[in-house]
């Protein structure tokens, strides 16, 4: 039977103070001096959604058409993120539509 490694304080101290590690790319700060105000707006829009919107994800098991998977899947990686954007949408779509 294998014996747990006993953690000195020392040693327990030190990995409390480490950072967890961040998920996703760094971006690279935008200027916004050298754009027009549309393009600022545009870019503060993404920087809000991109930079600052992190929600749950949860695991789920979902079954779709062969078709509609094929079609996600023809642009190459990260298909479910571009599956999540279109659902996404449509979800923004009807609660916009609700409200008025």
């Amino acid at each position: 039977m294998k014996r747990k490694q006993q953690v000195t304080k020392a040693e327990s101290s030190r990995l409390k103070r480490r950072r967890a590690p961040r998920l996703g790319r760094r971006r690279k700060p935008v200027n916004l001096r050298g754009l027009r105000e549309q393009q600022k707006q545009v870019a503060l829009h993404a920087m809000k959604i991109a930079d600052f919107y992190r929600p749950l994800k949860k695991p789920v098991t979902l079954r779709l058409d062969a078709d509609v998977i094929a079609w996600f899947k023809k642009d190459g990686k990260r298909y479910q993120t571009r599956i999540n954007q279109a659902l996404r949408k449509v979800m923004e779509r009807e609660m916009k539509a609700e409200r008025g």
